[in-house]
């Protein structure tokens, strides 16, 4: 009995705590999407409404109904999370280190490294490794990045033999990719490397190491003050 009593317990916690997140995500998504809530309910009553009559019309309202009230929560969540995941990206653009936090959502598959070059300028280079190969994302002034970019792709020749690479300029400008549209850039590359292989590149890389191996990184954006440090050597 104690043991059923902690567990749920433990669960109704667990539960509480999913909702105060879903709380707070909504609070975030309104202060960019003030249409939120009435776009989220409109979802959902118009899929409950069009399941509801067609039951009236066949004869079972019952059932279709119950099956409308469940299409509609899922149809609300899917609607939320989309314009919450915008409403996150359209928060974050333009901010130093944005790419890094949209990387790091990236999911299963892929091994990311933030800030494997970077100059005082906090133009910015990360890597993530998947079954797509290396793939370089940088942020900052394009004519600087692409100087970064050149750079680590020598480096890592050295290392790394027949790994395809690929790189992403994060922007909005010709020849660049949208914050918002980087993961989905990532998710549509051919996966040309089998698992084994992955494993082989990320640990040939590590022993390689980055500029920011010895330095503590927050997650997500960096602050906007903050400087590399003068003794640091820049790639």
């Amino acid at each position: 009995m104690a043991r059923k009593a902690k567990t749920e317990g433990a669960d109704s916690a667990e539960n509480a705590g999913r909702l105060k997140q879903i709380a707070l995500t909504y609070k975030m998504t309104r202060r960019t999407d003030s249409k939120i809530g009435l776009v989220i309910a409109g979802v959902g009553i118009a899929t409950f409404g069009v399941l509801l009559g067609i039951g009236f019309a066949i004869g079972h309202p019952v059932y279709l109904g119950i099956l409308g009230f469940v299409l509609a929560v899922l149809a609300m969540a899917i609607v939320f999370g989309r314009r919450a995941e915008r409403a996150a990206f359209g928060q974050m653009e333009g901010q130093p280190g944005a790419a890094a936090a949209v990387l790091d959502r990236i999911g299963r598959g892929w091994t990311t490294t933030p800030a494997v070059a970077m100059n005082r300028s906090q133009d910015v280079v990360h890597r993530a490794v998947g079954k797509a190969g290396i793939v370089l994302v940088a942020e900052g002034n394009p004519n600087r990045v692409k100087g970064l970019l050149a750079s680590e792709k020598k480096k890592m020749a050295r290392i790394v033999v027949d790994v395809p690479v690929h790189d992403i300029i994060v922007g909005n400008g010709e020849g660049q990719v949208p914050l918002k549209k980087v993961r989905t850039k990532m998710l549509k590359l051919p996966r040309v490397l089998t698992g084994p292989q992955v494993t082989t590149t990320n640990d040939r890389l590590r022993a390689m190491g980055d500029l920011m191996s010895n330095m503590p990184l927050p997650k997500g954006p960096m602050p906007k003050g903050m400087r590399m440090p003068r003794g640091g050597k820049m790639r």
